[in-house]
């Protein structure tokens, strides 16, 4: 079947964002990322900010810590009500038509869909730092340790609520490296495959 949906997943400071936004540009859909935030806010009444930052990546550097978070009567933790508005809004988003997602585990989320091509962008560590410098300013501490921290909590989140490897190949349609490929290349191999 041909793809409709495309999900980037990605290593921080990778372009994975960039990436999702031009293949979108390119294929005249939709691309959803800081949207998909608003999204969510609107379902759940949280911050903007608040989801920002907890909607795809761990308050805990491991998964063992999130099991201990605080939780209500029903057994749910703040987090655990994110994750499912934003299982609901991705998986409507879906269902409206072709797009592209980035981010927020929607190739897990996606999965059993048989039109979904799933990406993840990486790059190794000095092209992500030097990336994150030139991009975000990030200079007064060391960018790989934000890079570390950034990832690792991802990593953390996506473990939790998968049960799968965050950027493990055999979750992922396609891995894509924009260290050694460059932005543009991964664009147009996103553009070639996804009709």
């Amino acid at each position: 079947m041909k793809n409709k949906i495309i999900t980037i997943s990605r290593q921080f400071g990778s372009g994975g964002r960039t990436i999702g936004r031009m293949a979108a540009e390119k294929l005249g859909i939709p691309c959803y990322d800081h949207e998909l935030i608003e999204r969510i806010a609107e379902e759940t009444g949280f911050s903007k900010e608040y989801i920002e930052e907890n909607s795809e990546s761990s308050a805990h550097r491991s998964i063992f810590a999130n099991a201990f978070t605080d939780r209500d009567r029903q057994g749910m933790s703040t987090q655990d009500r994110l994750w499912q508005s934003q299982r609901l809004v991705i998986l409507g988003l879906a269902e409206k038509g072709p797009c592209v997602i980035v981010g927020r585990c929607a190739d897990y989320i996606l999965q059993d869909r048989d039109d979904c091509l799933k990406v993840f962008v990486h790059a190794d560590m000095e092209k992500r730092a030097e990336r994150i410098v030139r991009l975000y300013g990030e200079s007064e501490n060391k960018p790989e340790k934000r890079l570390k921290d950034k990832d690792k909590r991802r990593k953390a989140y996506y473990q939790y609520y998968t049960d799968m490897e965050w950027g493990e190949a055999e979750n992922y349609d396609l891995a894509l490296n924009s260290g050694t490929l460059g932005i543009e290349t991964c664009v147009t191999l996103i553009e070639k495959l996804y009709g």
